[in-house]
């Protein structure tokens, strides 16, 4: 039988109270509080989820042994700092911090005292993207579009922050090599960030990201291209599906190609070369990416185990996504 965890969770916004609903729902956790400075939004969700409202995180001190903080992102240190220090594990939504430097300062926090520190990047636990790491591909090229309409959410952050983070982190994920060069234009139109983004991010080794970012557009979109040496992968977020086409599995028609001249391979022109290729679809599973994210965090924190996603992982695109924002802002626009 697993050991109830007491947690709470602060912050109970558009995402904070799904954290409430969750941890409700797992057998592992025992939710004790929650923490919103709205009293009225508190203690109403507090009555659904049968647990307590505050409008302190002092109240909760020295009762939780985790906590998720899903506050506006320049809170996070002021409202993670108490519970580190008092050697709480936290799991702070993501982005971990507005700058580098902040994230640095909440690294050094959990160090110092020995905390569990997680990002909520609630992406890793999508099961496309689970599936998608299955398979262990080296990358080459990779190319992201994450595109939606303005939710009037996360205003007071740039659409590199807002949105594009999160294919920030699944791309480090992937290439797990530093960027080397990063180059990217942005245009904003609702306010003074960018609300369009695209960045190409050339990282050691060789592997080319081609982020794209948008929270003007008329629909919603979340897609991810994968090129390398063993397949290519094609994957959407959204719809929860993806397709594979592997090397190994159309050696076939790649020894056909190599053993006939150019001339030759004309002779074929008006063939559905797409039914000569073998598309595999990729297993994808029903989880509930935030359920995962959470018991996976709360399995941390019970067995010591690294996080699924880590504090350094978190900081690490929290400095690619300020990068980003840089480029943004010294792109040299010669609009006549």
């Amino acid at each position: 039988m697993l050991q109830t965890l007491p947690v709470a969770v602060i912050g109970t916004g558009h995402m904070g109270r799904h954290h409430v609903r969750i941890y409700h729902e797992l057998a592992e956790a025992e939710l004790v509080g929650i923490v919103d400075l709205d009293e009225a939004r508190g203690v109403e969700l507090a009555a659904k989820f049968k647990t307590k409202a505050y409008t302190s995180i002092t109240p909760l001190l020295g009762k939780v042994k985790a906590v998720s903080v899903a506050v506006p992102t320049v809170a996070h240190l002021a409202v993670a700092r108490p519970f580190l220090e008092a050697g709480v594990a936290v799991l702070i939504e993501k982005p971990l911090a507005p700058d580098t430097a902040t994230a640095g300062e909440l690294l050094e926090i959990g160090r110092r005292h020995g905390a569990l520190l997680q990002v909520g990047h609630t992406e890793r636990f999508n099961p496309v993207v689970r599936a998608m790491r299955s398979m262990q591909v080296s990358p080459q090229f990779i190319e992201t579009h994450r595109i939606s309409p303005f939710t009037f959410r996360s205003a007071d952050i740039g659409v590199v922050m807002d949105m594009m983070i999160h294919d920030i982190d699944i791309v480090l994920s992937l290439v797990k090599a530093k960027p080397a060069r990063v180059e990217a234009v942005g245009v904003s139109v609702l306010g003074r960030h960018e609300d369009i983004a695209n960045a190409r991010v050339i990282f050691e080794g060789g592997c080319v990201a081609n982020l794209t970012a948008s929270r003007l557009a008329l629909k919603t979109e979340r897609k991810i291209r994968v090129f390398s040496q063993e397949a290519y992968l094609s994957l959407d977020y959204q719809k929860k599906s993806g397709i594979a086409i592997k090397k190994d599995a159309n050696l076939d028609l790649l020894k056909f190609a190599r053993e006939h001249k150019a001339e030759d391979l004309s002779q074929l022109a008006g063939t559905d070369f797409g039914s000569m290729v073998k598309v595999e679809p990729l297993v994808v599973d029903d989880v509930e990416p935030l359920r995962a994210e959470l018991q996976s965090f709360l399995h941390s924190v019970r067995t010591g185990e690294r996080p699924a996603v880590t504090a350094e992982e978190g900081a690490a695109a929290v400095d690619l996504a300020e990068r980003i924002t840089m480029a943004v802002k010294e792109h040299n626009w010669q609009i006549k």
